[in-house]
């Protein structure tokens, strides 16, 4: 398989090459060459199939020869070491729980995933080191420093806007030492994203070998395909069209299942729910893709203004905005209508959801609407421990504190404060 540059003036690279880099060099987000539906077959067995399995075969032609299949499925078994519950919140509505995994995200999926690739494509480098950098506005930072936690070759360096996470993800992302760095970046989710867009292109740096651990890496994107095959496969017997609805920041998850949609997986609709940062709503509005600077809210992993996986949903769909719309709807809601979801959604349900999975619930609830007997999955994507302070005083309740989580709480924050690129430049080195 090769990859080729969104910006189209970059050479074509393998699958090892995109994950070593990242970013090609002309600052184009990579995207494969050619993507081979399924055998329908597949399909037909799908519910006799193991996660790990069915993970395999979705995986297989992007990876290409440069991982040999048993160690790919190494790979995957390490990946996939956590369950993916799809539970029924209402008639016809299901949360396809993300949230199982060592730090309680979504990401830990392509975290895991990428960690282990990088593993393998260095295991016979003696001398040299990758540093993988990465910025986060919420559970990517937590994720990639479990995930690469202690991997051999791979220094981390995690970038995270200072006091706009939430208590619980800054722990997870600051205090496990050893090859983990945490620079806390004076400024909003899409100036870390710009400091580290910038580093990938300063030749000054070349030295460091730089990649990405965010999901514009293909390692990080494209696993994320897997648990839309997981919930067919629990609700497939169901007979019904489905409707996924994916909480939206940076708009990898949706693109990775829509990426599932063209490997043959029958979904009828894909709704991305948004917070206020609203720039896809408001392209399908009036046809202007306009980015904006980032707003703060109570779902802070969505708080992106310009999503850089926006342009590979677009090449998914060769620009046709006619095609994009028939499978695709946005919609975008207020800290104070997620609040009153999630409170809607204990009330009636008796299920404890959070603001990111609240939002995937509107913008489900409004689509269903337009679809006869289909049901609905939208993903929740972390934990609600993981934003205590908006859910506990929403709903009146304590929540348990899970182990992955109290075993990073008492453990004392390191963190390197910085405001401008220079400073991450000196501290690269």
């Amino acid at each position: 398989m090769k990859y080729y540059s969104l910006n189209h003036n970059a050479p074509e690279v393998s699958f090892k090459e995109a994950v070593i880099q990242g970013l090609a060099s002309d600052k184009g987000l990579y995207f494969p060459q050619i993507v081979t539906p399924l055998n329908p077959a597949f399909f037909n067995v799908i519910e006799n199939l193991t996660h790990h399995n069915i993970a395999f075969d979705v995986i297989q032609q992007f990876v290409g020869d440069d991982i040999p299949e048993d160690y790919l499925r190494e790979i995957i078994a390490d990946t996939l070491s956590f369950d993916f519950p799809v539970v029924e919140v209402e008639k016809d509505i299901y949360s396809l729980e993300l949230f199982h995994g060592p730090t309680m995200a979504f990401k830990d999926v392509g975290a895991r995933f990428m960690s282990r690739c990088l593993a393998y494509f260095n295991k016979d480098k003696k001398d040299s080191k990758n540093t993988v950098l990465v910025a986060t506005s919420g559970d990517t930072g937590g994720a990639v420093a479990s995930g690469f936690l202690g991997v051999a070759g791979v220094d981390v360096v995690i970038l995270y806007p200072s006091g706009k996470v939430s208590d619980i993800q800054e722990k997870q992302l600051t205090t496990l030492g050893k090859n983990i760095k945490a620079l806390e970046v004076d400024g909003v989710f899409d100036d870390c994203q710009d400091m580290v867009k910038k580093a990938f292109l300063d030749e000054s740096l070349a030295h460091k070998n730089l990649t990405s651990a965010n999901s514009i890496n293909i390692a990080r994107w494209l696993p994320q395909m897997f648990y839309f095959f997981f919930a067919y496969k629990a609700l497939k017997s169901q007979n019904k069209p489905l409707v996924f609805s994916c909480p939206s920041g940076n708009f990898g998850n949706i693109c990775a299942g829509i990426m599932a949609k063209k490997l043959g997986l029958p979904i009828e609709h894909f709704v991305a729910s948004t917070n206020v940062n609203d720039t896809v709503p408001r392209f399908l509005e009036n046809g202007k893709y306009e980015p904006k600077p980032s707003k703060a809210t109570i779902s802070n992993a969505m708080d992106v203004g310009n999503p850089s996986n926006f342009i590979r949903i677009q090449e998914l769909y060769n620009n046709d905005l006619k095609a994009f719309e028939k499978d695709f709807s946005s919609y975008s809601y207020t800290d104070e209508e997620t609040l009153e979801a999630l409170k809607q959604i204990y009330k009636t349900d008796g299920y404890i959801a959070e603001p990111h999975g609240a939002v995937g619930y509107l913008g489900l609830k409004k689509e269903l609407q337009k679809h006869e007997n289909a049901i609905g999955v939208f993903l929740e994507t972390a934990h609600p421990i993981k934003f205590l302070d908006v859910v506990e005083p929403a709903l009146g309740i304590t929540l348990p504190i899970p182990e992955q989580i109290e075993s990073v709480m008492n453990e004392e924050k390191v963190s390197v404060k910085i405001k401008t690129y220079e400073e991450l430049k000196a501290f690269l080195g």
